[in-house]
């Protein structure tokens, strides 16, 4: 008589914890927005809202919009972070992971795409490509620490 064993085995097919970025890029979008609001207030006000096609003062879109735009940040760190699991296991390293993730999306998006961007919609306050500015570095920087600091608070 032949017997059968059967093994099961989980797999998973996710990369990073997704909440735990969502939750972080939420976070840190909310005190890069309150220092943005405090420092240049335009950028909220106006250009995030001129990337979308919505001119005028838009404050409350363009809050919306940046929020959105943290979360979705916060997911793609969420995936890079996978590539690290042991990255949950400090918040050290989280925030400074966090750190450089928000140096690189200050590069790529804030000192590159976004003057792109704001040029092809002919928003007029659209500013030179590259678009370097102090402000925007140390927000993006502690948006980035934050994001990773919460993700690796709150990550499984």
């Amino acid at each position: 008589m032949a017997t059968e064993t059967v093994t099961s085995t989980d797999v998973s097919t996710e990369t990073g914890n997704w909440k735990a970025g969502v939750a972080g890029g939420l976070v840190g979008g909310l005190v890069f927005g309150a220092m943005m609001s405090a420092m240049t207030p335009g950028v909220l006000r106006m250009a995030i809202p001129a990337m979308y096609g919505i001119e005028g003062p838009a404050g409350a879109l363009g809050w919306a919009i940046h929020m959105s735009h943290g979360a979705v940040i916060g997911l793609g760190f969420a995936a890079v972070a996978g590539l690290r699991p042991d990255l949950g296991g400090s918040i050290g390293a989280g925030l400074g992971v966090g750190a450089g993730y928000g140096l690189l999306v200050w590069v790529a998006l804030a000192v590159v795409a976004m003057p792109i961007w704001l040029g092809a919609v002919g928003f007029p306050g659209a500013p030179p490509l590259p678009n370097v500015g102090v402000e925007s570095l140390v927000g993006h920087v502690v948006y980035g620490a934050v994001l990773g600091g919460v993700y690796a608070a709150t990550t499984d």
